[in-house]
Parts: C-alpha cells; sequence; structure tokens
C-alpha cells in the first residue's frame, strides 16, 4: 500500500520517499517526516517540546503544559493569528473583523485514485495507478473546514498536494491568503535552487543557502512571468547534480504566485507555496468552497538530477494530455524573424515551399494575418483575416500550404486587446482597467478580461471560427504583456480581489474548451518567450516557447535552468539565422542545430537566404533528429556540465534501459593548446560495450569507464563549436 493508516497516523510511500503525519491529543496536524523512504512507524518521537520564551501555547494545552506551543511545532498547515509567528498557509478575515483561524484534524479518510480539481490543472493517474489521503480540518469558531489532498503517484516517485476550504459557518468569511502547500522540517541546513530571469533572458539558476528570516520568489505580474519560476528545490548544502538528498516543488498554476522559506529559531525550515496573496481575496458565503492549485513534490536521494527526471516523467506522462502527448511533434518553419510583420501571401508559401524541401513539416504563420495589424499598435482583438494583405482567404492560404505537403499553423494572442481594434471600440469594458485612470500600456496593448464569462465565450467562439475555417493544425498561444491596472467592470467593489484568480479560471476554461473541441491541433503556449513557462500551461498545451532569444548561446543557459524541473519535450526551441536578432552573434549552423533540437525542433528563418551547404545541412540536421527523437524526448536527460563551465555546456539523453545515449557539447570558446575537457557519462550500464562516435571516429568503451573515467569531448576548432556523441551498446563485457 502506498498510504497506510493507523489510527491518526498518515504514512504516505512513494517509490523512493516516505511522508508522515499526525494529528496530536490537541487535534493539531503535526508534520513528522518527508525524506528517503523508511517504514511506516510512529516517527513522532522526533518532535521535541520545549518551553521556548515568547512562544505561547494554546488554550487548551496552556492549562497543563508550556511546552506546547503552535509557534514551535512542525505543522501540516498552519494560520494566521492564533500564535504561530512564522509565515503561515492561512489567513482569513471574520465577520466581526478579526484576522484568525485555529484548524483542529476532524477526520482522515482514503479514496482510490488521483483526485482532480474542478477548472484546474493537476496531475492524473493512469488506471489503478494512484491513491489520495484526504484529511478534514476545521475552526471550531467560524465552521470553516479545510480539505488537505494528497495524491500518491508510487511508481512515479511523485507526492501532489492541493487544497479545499468550504465555509459551514452561517457568516461569510474572506480569505486573505490561501497556501496550496505547506511544509516543514525540524532540522537540517538546506540550500535553494531557484529560477530567475528577465525577458529573453529566463531561467537562470540561482543557489543560495536558506538564511534565518524569510526568503522567497514570486509573481504578481498576473503571469507566473519571466522574472521567477513557480519551481524550486530544496537540497543539503553538499548535494550535487547525482548525489545528496534533494526536493522539488512544482506549483501547477500559471498566474501569480508566492514561494516562501523561512528558518526560525529554532534552526527549522518551513516552505509555503500558494497563490501570492497580495493581489488575493476571496470571498466565501455560508456554503461556498474555493479549491486551490496543486503543488507537486518530489524527493530523490541521487541529487539534483534525480529530482529533475522524476518531474520530467510525471510532467511527461502524467500531466500532459491528448493526442500530441506521445505522438512525435511537426518539425515546423515560422515566418516571424524572416518577415516580421511585412509579408504577402506569396512570400509566405515561398517560405513555406523552401521549407518542405529541407524537411519541415509544419509551416507557422506568425503575428500579421488578422485585422488592421502591420505593427504591433492595433488590431487585437480582431480575429478576422486581413484578406487584402495575404492575396486570398486564410482557407486558400491554408490550402496552398497543404499542397506543399506541409502542415499549417497560426499565431494568435487572444488574450490580448489593442485600443484601435474594433473590439474595444464595441467593448470598451472588455478590457482591464481601472475607471478614471489612464491604464498603463505594454507593447501598445492592454489585456482582455478574461475573468468574464462573456469574454471567454467570445474568445473560444472566435478562435473557434478560425480554426473551423481554416485548415489549422497547430496554435502558438502567445501573451505578450503582464497584467497590472487589476480591475473587472463585472465584479462588485468587494469581490476585484478575486480578479487575478478568476482570470486564470476563465483560461483555463477557454483552453479546455477549445482543446476539447479541437483535439487534432497541437497547441504550443507562449508568454512573450517564457513569461508562462509553467506546469499548469502543460496541461493544456504540451510544449511551451522557451524563450524569445534564438540566440543558441543564450539558450544554452535558458534550457539549462528550464530542465531542473520541465522536460526536455516542452520546451520549444528553434534554429534562427546569424547574425542573431537578438544578441548579433554569429554561431555555427551546426550548434544552433544541437541546442535546439533538444526541445519541440524547428527553424525561424528565411530558407530563401541560405546556401545550398546551409540547406543539405539542415536536411541532416532534421534526418538525425527524427532518427533519435524517442531518445531526446523520451529519454532519462542529464546535465553533464553547467553554462558556467569554463570551456563548454555538455548534456545527455539515455534510453531508461542504458542501451544507447547521445552526449551533446556546445563550446563556450575557443582557446589556444586546450586543456580535455572530460565529462562522466550517466545512465549507460556498467557491464555493457558502447560504441562511442564522437564525430572525429569511432572507438570503444565500457560503460563502467565512461562512467567513472568519463568521456573526452574533442577540442574546439572554432568558436562555439558543437559536438553530438553518439553511443551504442555493443554487447556484455562478461562475455569477454
Amino acid at each position: 500500500m502506498s498510504i497506510v493508516i493507523d489510527k491518526n497516523l498518515f504514512t504516505l510511500h512513494t517509490r523512493g520517499a516516505t511522508y508522515q503525519m499526525k494529528a496530536d491529543q490537541w487535534g493539531t496536524l503535526l508534520h513528522l517526516y518527508y525524506g528517503e523512504r523508511t517504514d511506516s512507524s510512529d516517527k513522532s518521537y522526533f518532535v521535541q517540546q520545549n518551553d521556548v520564551g515568547f512562544s505561547g501555547n494554546p488554550y487548551e494545552a496552556g492549562q497543563t503544559t508550556r511546552r506546547y506551543s503552535l509557534d514551535t511545532l512542525p505543522q501540516e498547515y498552519s494560520c494566521f493569528g492564533t500564535g504561530d509567528y512564522r509565515i503561515t498557509a492561512m489567513r482569513v478575515q471574520n465577520p466581526d473583523g478579526s484576522q484568525a483561524a485555529g484548524l483542529r484534524f476532524r477526520s482522515g479518510e482514503l479514496l482510490p485514485g488521483k483526485y482532480a480539481i474542478p477548472g484546474l490543472p493537476a496531475l492524473y493517474a493512469q488506471e489503478g495507478q494512484g491513491e489520495t489521503l484526504v484529511l478534514h480540518m476545521e475552526d471550531h469558531v467560524s465552521g470553516l473546514e479545510v480539505e488537505l489532498y494528497y495524491g500518491v503517484l508510487e511508481d512515479l516517485d511523485i507526492i501532489t498536494r492541493a487544497v479545499r476550504i468550504i465555509n459551514r459557518g452561517t457568516e461569510a468569511v474572506t480569505l486573505e491568503k490561501a497556501a496550496s502547500v505547506q511544509l516543514d522540517w525540524q532540522w537540517g541546513a538546506f540550500d535553494w535552487l531557484s529560477l530567475y530571469g528577465r525577458h529573453s533572458m529566463e531561467q537562470n539558476v540561482q543557489r543560495t543557502p536558506v538564511r534565518h528570516g524569510v526568503q522567497s520568489v514570486g509573481s504578481v505580474r498576473g503571469i507566473s512571468s519571466h522574472q521567477y519560476s513557480p519551481f524550486l528545490m530544496l537540497c543539503e548544502p553538499n548535494a550535487t547534480e547525482n548525489s545528496g538528498s534533494c526536493y522539488g516543488f512544482s506549483f501547477v498554476y500559471s498566474g501569480e504566485f508566492l514561494m516562501e522559506l523561512e528558518k526560525d529559531q529554532l534552526e527549522q525550515t518551513r516552505l509555503i507555496c500558494g497563490i501570492h496573496p497580495d493581489n488575493f481575496s476571496w470571498r466565501l458565503e455560508p456554503g461556498d468552497s474555493l479549491w486551490l492549485p496543486e503543488t507537486v513534490m518530489a524527493f530523490s536521494a541521487q541529487g539534483i538530477g534525480g529530482v529533475s527526471r522524476i518531474f520530467h516523467r510525471a510532467l511527461r506522462e502524467n500531466l500532459c494530455r491528448g493526442v500530441w502527448k506521445d505522438k512525435r511533434r511537426p518539425i515546423l518553419i515560422n515566418n516571424w524573424e524572416a518577415t516580421y510583420f511585412d509579408f504577402t501571401g506569396d512570400q509566405l508559401v515561398s517560405i513555406a515551399q523552401a521549407g518542405a524541401e529541407m524537411g519541415a513539416e509544419l509551416f507557422v504563420l506568425d503575428d500579421g494575418w488578422f485585422g488592421k495589424r502591420d505593427e504591433d499598435i492595433s488590431g487585437l482583438g480582431d480575429w478576422v483575416p486581413n484578406e487584402e494583405k495575404l492575396g486570398c482567404t486564410l482557407k486558400e492560404l491554408g490550402e496552398r500550404i497543404q499542397a506543399l505537403g506541409l502542415d499549417f499553423g497560426l499565431w494568435l494572442e487572444p488574450e490580448g486587446i489593442s485600443e484601435d481594434s474594433e473590439l474595444y471600440r464595441n467593448h470598451p469594458d472588455w478590457a482591464v482597467e481601472i475607471p478614471g485612470r489612464k491604464p498603463c500600456l505594454s507593447r501598445s496593448q492592454l489585456v482582455l478580461d478574461f475573468s468574464r464569462s462573456d469574454v471567454q465565450d467570445y474568445i473560444i467562439g472566435a478562435v473557434s471560427k478560425i480554426l473551423s475555417g481554416a485548415p489549422v493544425s497547430y496554435v502558438k498561444w502567445d501573451f505578450n504583456r503582464a497584467i497590472c491596472d487589476k480591475f473587472s467592470h463585472a465584479l462588485p467593489a468587494g469581490r476585484q480581489g478575486e480578479f487575478a484568480h478568476r482570470y486564470v479560471l476563465g483560461l483555463y476554461r477557454v483552453l479546455e474548451e477549445l482543446t476539447s473541441r479541437f483535439p487534432e491541433v497541437l497547441f504550443e503556449s507562449c508568454g512573450g518567450g517564457g513569461g508562462r513557462f509553467d506546469a499548469g500551461m502543460l496541461y493544456y498545451t504540451p510544449q511551451i516557447w522557451g524563450s524569445d532569444t534564438t540566440d543558441a548561446i543564450e539558450r544554452l543557459s535558458i534550457q539549462y535552468g528550464a530542465s531542473l524541473g520541465f522536460p526536455i519535450s516542452c520546451i520549444g526551441s528553434h534554429v534562427a539565422a546569424v547574425p542573431s536578432h537578438q544578441t548579433g552573434r554569429i554561431t555555427p549552423l551546426n550548434t544552433r542545430g544541437s541546442v535546439a533540437m533538444f526541445g519541440a525542433f524547428g527553424y525561424e528563418l528565411d530558407p530563401g537566404s541560405l546556401s545550398s551547404e546551409e540547406k543539405a545541412a539542415i536536411r541532416a540536421q532534421i534526418t538525425f533528429y527524427k532518427e533519435h527523437y524517442d531518445l531526446i524526448h523520451h529519454g532519462d536527460y542529464y546535465r553533464l556540465t553547467a553554462p558556467d563551465h569554463p570551456n563548454c555546456t555538455a548534456w545527455e539523453a539515455a534510453v531508461p534501459d542504458g542501451g544507447t545515449a547521445l552526449v551533446t557539447a556546445v563550446y563556450h570558446r575557443v582557446s589556444p593548446n586546450p586543456i580535455p575537457v572530460r565529462v562522466r557519462v550517466q545512465g549507460l550500464r556498467d557491464n555493457l560495450w558502447y560504441e562511442v562516435s564522437d564525430g572525429t571516429g569511432v572507438y570503444r568503451a565500457s560503460g563502467a569507464s565512461l562512467r567513472q573515467c568519463g568521456l573526452v569531448i574533442p577540442a574546439a576548432k572554432e568558436e562555439y563549436q558543437a559536438w553530438q556523441m553518439l553511443l551504442r551498446s555493443g554487447g556484455s563485457c562478461d562475455e569477454d
């Protein structure tokens, strides 16, 4: 059993981890253990209670002991205002204006299968794969009930957390903070790894010690943001890529979030993860309930890489859905960096034809095909094809593309609205604006109010008409600004604090409807690049555009950081022209291809500007990618060196049985008299021989030697040179 219940003791087991909690004599739900798999015995002996000065005692316990304090105990879900002075999971405002709640354990129940969350993305279980534990907590004064959900996917090494809050009382209460997960460690020093950045420079890795006090990452931008990712790891200070205990947390949500850490006076560490409270308040009338987003948790004793590979498999197999979950994604060519807004239908067909001759399978028409849209200051919201510009209908253009043997895709930005648009002139109240104030513009545009059901219905109808009226097989769903001026004309004053979360719920409703209506269409999410790169979007779109930066060298750090918590198969990555449109850097075509093919692969350039040699090289890249698609997209991923390595960034994909591996290395610089670069190959079988094709020749080495002694990467002969080294098993070493 993955979930063991012994009276008020609850133990959860995955393949490599154990999680335990217990309701004590006062009804406090204590967190006891999360770490390497162990037995189900009661670990509450480890909770030491002492009289800690200025840490008060609950009234019922304070009558008998001063050693019992909510301010020092490890808890599963703490509340503000009743004696725990640390960061807490929930803060409520009661009808009398007080901000206090005291949750006490009431009961627990075991449910078959993995829970689902209405209107929100979450991991799902295959038939017979998961179990769910629900723990019921209640505040006896207000009648507020909190249901703590624990999903256990034992074979995936995953535990998920979610929360449902119900008002069982007779008066309305307002939630001011409602987190999805709390986790307390009673001892141990930790480093925390987070991902930070900015537009076109996303997913940088930051590793710092957890210090005394509160530290956090989050977003109040209406989206998960380029600046911080809703993902972090906690690791032992000596943990490396391949060793040491590490914990990973991925918030399955596409809006505003906060991930907080606090080391307290007793050297205990607390983690809180949930919707950002700064822009959040939610009124619960009697009988109302609110589901909170899911957090996915993983533990590994095999270091940072061990946690990453757990997340890669879980998100790829149990979060992504639909026909494109496992189906090979088409190799696309996008016209954006070839033409920007300046194109005709004939030019687009010419690009598509040249792309088809090189082996592309999908042509994507980017921004500028609709309404009055020759630059980014107008037209958003008017989702009517500009037939004068295209020289034909959208249907006819799509059919011309199909006649070349390519599928046809479109760029859309349904959440945006331009002031210079028919939609804004007809429905100014549909824009996110505060009455009486001039709005903050970004990219000369406003945001459609997706918290409104009428706006949601309009977008569902408009996009459905496009997808039904033309042979569209791919949609790039973009969102090119953060949200501010948060106000909905459809919400009363007392509920404006619900806007940001209602917006995300509206977005999810639209995406659920469209992906259900058009299951054969491949949707890719984009937020001006990586502005909405989160697990929540993967539930609807199995791939996300990694960054608006297509420079291969910049992409090394972006894709390295993203790989900490996200599978390679979900990262949109393209080969672009040189000099790079973002940096002016010139990199070899082989390097651009080697980097981009570790993702949802494609090209973003004008094939007509390429030489015959470059076109032949692209054909070879596409052939290689197709041949090794399963290895790259579904293999185990290993980071062999980091982008801050003095010489090169190297990574590896290996099939789970260790039969084949592909090592890629990109040099950062070329130097005279270079020192050889060696990397230890992972994921192979020690007792097998491997034929190593390193680009300069072929030799044989045992799996044990490649793991222990390493692989030598050939020296760079030009700036930014890349090497792809294929390792194929060739019999047992024992037979020799």
